[in-house]
C-alpha cells in the first residue's frame, strides 16, 4: 500500500512586474494557507517519506511550509524541475520512478496539471483543486512503478477554507 498527497501551490503573489512566472513568491494568503494545510495534515498524523515539489518559488515555499509544520527537514524535499511545466502524464512518470522504499509521498505543483493528474488516478473526480488544496490517494499497490487509476482509491480532499 502507498499513499500519493498531490497538493497544489499556495496563493502566489502578481505584484512584482520584474520577476518571471518562476520566481513569483507566495502572497500573504498564501503564507497563511500553507502552514494552515500542514497542520491540517499533521492533525491526521501524517508523516512523509518523501516530499517533492516543483522548482517553482511559489511551490518550493509552499512545499517547505507545510515540512516544517510535519517535522520533515527541508533539506530532504526534492526539487524536481519537470514539475514546473509539467503535463498529467509527466506527473504519473515522476510518480512511477519513486523509490518504493517511501510509503508515502506529497507532491507539490501547479494548477491546471495538479487537478488533471489527481483526476487522472482518482475514482472521485474534483472540479479543481484551489491554492493548497491537498488530495490524498491511497494505492494498493507495493510499487509506485505500478501505480495507475485501477490501483487507486480516494481518501480525502481538503483545502484552506474548510481551516478558516
Amino acid at each position: 500500500m502507498k499513499t500519493l498527497y498531490l497538493m497544489r501551490h499556495a496563493k502566489s503573489s502578481w505584484s512584482f512586474d520584474d520577476l518571471s512566472d518562476h520566481d513569483r513568491p507566495l502572497n500573504e494568503r498564501g503564507r497563511d494557507d500553507a502552514p494552515r494545510m500542514g497542520k491540517a495534515l499533521a492533525d491526521r498524523s501524517i508523516q512523509l517519506d518523501l516530499l517533492v515539489s516543483s522548482s517553482a518559488v511559489r511551490a518550493l515555499s509552499t512545499a517547505a511550509l507545510v515540512a516544517k509544520e510535519l517535522g520533515y527537514p527541508n533539506e530532504r524535499i526534492e526539487v524536481q524541475e519537470r514539475i514546473y511545466r509539467a503535463e498529467p502524464n509527466d506527473l504519473l512518470d515522476i510518480v512511477r520512478k519513486l523509490p518504493d522504499t517511501a510509503g508515502s509521498a506529497l507532491l507539490v505543483g501547479h494548477n491546471n496539471t495538479i487537478t488533471d493528474f489527481a483526476n487522472l488516478l482518482s475514482p472521485n473526480q474534483i472540479d479543481e483543486m484551489p491554492t493548497a488544496a491537498v488530495v490524498c490517494l491511497q494505492l494498493n499497490i507495493d510499487s509506485w512503478q505500478d501505480t495507475d487509476r485501477a490501483t487507486t482509491e480516494f481518501y480525502f480532499y481538503d483545502y484552506p477554507g474548510n481551516h478558516q
